[in-house]
């Protein structure tokens, strides 16, 4: 049986992030990948320069098409910037029965803004109950738990447990944005909380990690391993494409991780 998952996220135009980066991420690990756009974005390595939403009906419209045809494993969330975007999308996925991976995409790695302010709280209400796992990196998780930005453990810890009050089965907070010389993950859920290190790599080339690690998750899942083995799984393959993309030579700005590392070199 093909394993198959869908992304539902915005198109990054530079190739590095959003639909392009989940697809790859699935064809990479084994697993067919189907799509449905809810923005068009117009950005490279450098930035963001225009955002344009699909509509709720295109999107509606989308999905449809996809479940009524498709045997769907796994479902990730990436870009959603409107409230009519997110409530559309919650509508249609409320009797897949499918796990849901939201990446909670706010903030670029550029730092251009995506999701719009009054869109926060239909993310909070809507979309978060019906999801398996949410991946906000430290900025998002600040956002979605309305605190500052956590500089410890113990308020990693809180804002998770703020998360997971919305509905959310599991939360897995990044560390991506922290300090020291490990990136610490951290997953917290109704029968414990575990840890996913590893070593921070230097590098120019990040674009698109949010969105890889949680489409490298999706689409493990629809492979069927379990949640926790998943997410390690995942970690592996994103600590590897980040590595390799450091000798890829794409844009003048902040560039993708190599999604295709163990297919071919930089």
């Amino acid at each position: 049986m093909t394993a198959i998952a869908l992304t539902i996220a915005g198109s990054d135009s530079g190739g590095g992030a959003g639909i392009q980066a989940d697809l790859k991420t699935f064809s990479a690990l084994g697993v067919y990948g189907a799509s449905v756009i809810t923005a068009i974005t117009a950005q490279n390595t450098k930035g963001v320069t225009a955002v344009e939403d699909v509509s709720p009906s295109m999107i509606a419209t989308q999905m449809v098409a996809v479940f009524s045809d498709l045997d769907i494993g796994a479902v990730k969330i990436g870009m959603v910037s409107r409230s009519e975007t997110i409530e559309t999308i919650a509508a249609k996925l409320r009797d897949v029965g499918r796990p849901v991976i939201m990446d909670p995409v706010m903030v670029a790695t550029s730092g251009d803004r995506l999701l719009q302010e009054d869109a926060i709280e239909s993310l909070r209400g809507a979309l978060l109950p019906l999801a398996l796992l949410a991946t906000p990196n430290l900025p998002e998780a600040a956002l979605l738990s309305g605190r500052p930005v956590a500089t410890n453990s113990q308020e990693v810890i809180r804002q998770a447990e703020a998360i997971l009050k919305t509905g959310v089965r599991a939360v897995l907070i990044k560390g991506g944005h922290g300090g020291g010389a490990e990136s610490v993950d951290l997953l917290l859920h109704g029968d414990g909380m575990q840890e996913f290190s590893m070593p921070r790599i230097d590098t120019r080339n990040d674009h698109g990690t949010g969105c890889t690690l949680a489409s490298a998750i999706t689409a493990n899942l629809a492979l069927g391993f379990p949640l926790a083995d998943a997410i390690g799984l995942a970690k592996e393959y994103l600590q590897g494409a980040l590595a390799a993309g450091r000798d890829l030579h794409v844009g003048q700005g902040h560039g993708p991780v190599h999604h295709f590392y163990r297919w071919w070199t930089a």
